[in-house]
């Protein structure tokens, strides 16, 4: 069912670390594109229902099931379940030592790893068993929630976030134990950003800035940790899902800077030429969810609604057949 997940993050000072970014005052951007997409759309499956409406959980896949921690319910407020998303009936399995909400999930040899997330800003990093048991095993060298990560070469790299006063610009890497260490800056600060990892990169688009959502796409190359732009999102996006599949990162619906502004669109991200193409619709519109790829679909769950109520839904996106 599902793979490596992205969430976001938000902590930590700007002047921590390397300054690592290029200056991309005067690179050439690949545009979104408009008209036919030159892939296949993703087409949403329905696969079951999870035991209550969730907003922004960790998701990471292990094996072929999806687990869901934390995040927030109907009420706003945070919870710690540990959730097994299975087609039909999903179970809780477990909880978190404490209840946590816009965390980053990622999936490293064979354990699930819970980082960050408020409120207030934690800088715990957890491991989550299969059987749902969960232990502090490191920090991040700052506090953050809103943040999202993604996997390379069993190191997850952990992306912007919010420390509870000031937003972060920084990419953090952690092995899963002791404390990570920023390796990268982003141009800005940046939080609730879509990210996945493809062909070796991790793929960083849209997110919050400031108080505005963003277009801008960046690429992270962990071989020299240095980011550059490779292309900009069709419109201003935050809160969205980012998984990979074959070759291409997928953002999956999010919102404008306002609640109520939820999108159903799906859209693929080229990480070598930086084209953004359209790719497909979820059901509804929904911003906040959880995503992994598992196998050959990207599996999503819980999310936001325009009109705030929160899904409960778990849906397969699969490549449409016969869709070239």
């Amino acid at each position: 069912m599902i793979g490596a997940v992205m969430l976001l993050v938000g902590c930590g000072s700007a002047s921590n670390g390397p300054t690592t970014h290029r200056d991309i005052s005067n690179r050439s951007v690949a545009r979104p594109t408009a008209g036919v997409s030159s892939i296949a759309p993703l087409v949403a499956h329905p696969e079951g229902f999870l035991p209550a409406g969730v907003q922004f959980p960790a998701a990471v896949a292990l094996g072929d099931r999806l687990l869901l921690m934390g995040g927030l319910d109907q009420a706003t407020a945070s919870v710690s379940d540990i959730v097994r998303a299975t087609p039909g009936p999903s179970e809780q399995i477990g909880t978190l030592p404490y209840a946590v909400h816009d965390a980053a999930g990622a999936a490293l040899h064979g354990t699930a790893y819970v980082i960050g997330g408020g409120e207030p800003s934690h800088s715990e990093i957890l491991a989550v068993d299969s059987a749902g048991g969960a232990t502090v095993v490191g920090h991040l060298p700052a506090a953050a929630s809103d943040v999202a990560a993604g996997v390379i070469n069993g190191t997850a790299y952990v992306v912007g976030g919010y420390t509870g006063v000031a937003p972060l610009d920084t990419i953090v890497a952690s092995t899963g134990s002791g404390t990570g260490r920023v390796v990268a800056h982003l141009p800005h600060p940046v939080r609730y950003t879509a990210v996945a990892p493809v062909a070796g990169r991790l793929i960083i688009a849209g997110g919050t800035r400031g108080d505005v959502a963003t277009r801008e796409v960046y690429s992270f190359d962990p071989a020299d940790d240095q980011v550059h732009q490779i292309g900009l999102l069709p419109r201003e996006l935050t809160h969205a899902a980012g998984a990979a599949l074959g070759n291409r990162v997928y953002v999956i619906g999010g919102r404008g800077t306002d609640q109520g502004t939820q999108t159903s669109a799906i859209l693929a991200v080229d990480p070598v030429s930086g084209r953004v193409e359209p790719a497909g619709r979820l059901p509804v519109g929904l911003s906040d969810l959880g995503a992994a790829t598992i196998g050959g679909a990207v599996v999503v769950a819980g999310g936001r609604q325009s009109d705030g109520v929160l899904s409960n839904r778990l849906y397969a996106l699969r490549p449409q057949v016969g869709a070239r």
